[in-house]
């Protein structure tokens, strides 16, 4: 019987501080990891099926199936799996969800992005957002650095009431940490240290003119071209990092907007996440560029390296 595991044992499995060193080590290996595969697998209602392989030659592979469907009612819209294989003898060697899997890498990543990119005396965390995402990242982005107060903006104010205290609830976050509600977005933005997006929005949300200097944003949220978080100005003014050159220049919609518009070029993108693990330094005095951008839109080598981590601390579910 092929072990599973669940959002419960995958949550304890994974703590970010060890997922998010887990993370740099990986970044600094052979890894393979294809573009996604994207598959329209109903017309009416719309469905849709992502394949995302993975493998480490001689090591481990996997493969994360995703399915949304939007028009669900009575289920969610989204399901997740990941199938853990010997990478040299192709037999299969765990299930796990999926859904936590993405949540926690996906979170952890952020953080160890920001350990390189952001100032070490980053204070003031500002979430935009009040999905799924906004608790894990919070609590993850505490592990890289000491701040003293997040602040959550969302469109629904009682939403973004419900997603702070659901930062505060999270076992992950810190409780000496001050977590409150954003209203003015602008004056909110103005103050950050830190801002960690995570929404689906068509339109810039982030004003580049609201920044200061030193700034960080972490662009989490827009996955297709069509998406924005922030708006020509934020992008223009940044020293930019991605999770992976591929991913972002196909399909994050913040950066290849400004680069059809001329505000950027392929030679503004600085840095993938790998080579800033093994020791790549952003450069900091570049005129003009004055805030820093990390921009995710994800890629298997964190779901292979979160899947590792918790293969290898449940010895008692594995069938080696």
């Amino acid at each position: 019987m092929i072990p599973y595991f669940d959002r419960q044992q995958i949550r304890q499995a994974l703590p970010y501080q060890e997922l998010i060193s887990a993370l740099a080590e990986q970044f600094c290996q052979p890894i393979q990891a294809p573009q996604r595969h994207v598959h329209t697998i109903s017309e009416q209602p719309i469905s849709t099926l992502l394949l995302m392989p993975v493998w480490q030659e001689g090591g481990k592979a996997g493969v994360k199936l995703v399915t949304v469907a939007p028009e669900n009612t009575a289920a969610p819209s989204v399901h997740a799996i990941f199938i853990l294989l010997d990478a040299r003898t192709g037999v299969p060697l765990a299930l796990m969800d999926g859904e936590e899997l993405t949540l926690r890498r996906t979170a952890a990543a952020s953080a160890l992005a920001s350990s390189y990119l952001s100032r070490p005396d980053s204070r003031t965390l500002l979430m935009v957002g009040t999905g799924t995402l906004i608790p894990a990242l919070a609590a993850a982005h505490t592990v890289t650095r000491v701040f003293r107060q997040v602040q959550v903006w969302g469109r629904d104010e009682k939403k973004a009431h419900q997603c702070a205290m659901n930062i505060r609830n999270n076992p992950d976050f810190p409780s000496d940490v001050e977590v409150i509600v954003a209203t003015d977005l602008a004056n909110a933005a103005g103050q950050a240290d830190v801002i960690s997006c995570a929404t689906t929005s068509r339109a810039p949300i982030i004003q580049g003119n609201w920044l200061k200097p030193g700034t960080h944003l972490d662009l989490v949220g827009g996955f297709r071209p069509d998406m924005r978080e922030v708006d020509d100005t934020a992008v223009g003014r940044s020293r930019i990092a991605v999770d992976t050159y591929s991913g972002a220049l196909s399909e994050a919609g913040d950066l290849t907007q400004p680069m059809k518009n001329g505000i950027i070029g392929r030679g503004n993108i600085l840095a993938e996440l790998s080579e800033l693990c093994a020791g790549k330094k952003i450069p900091t005095s570049i005129p003009g560029l004055d805030i820093t951008l990390f921009k995710s839109v994800g890629t298997a080598i964190e779901d292979l390296c979160a899947a590792e981590l918790v293969w290898n601390q449940c010895p008692a579910q594995q069938t080696e």
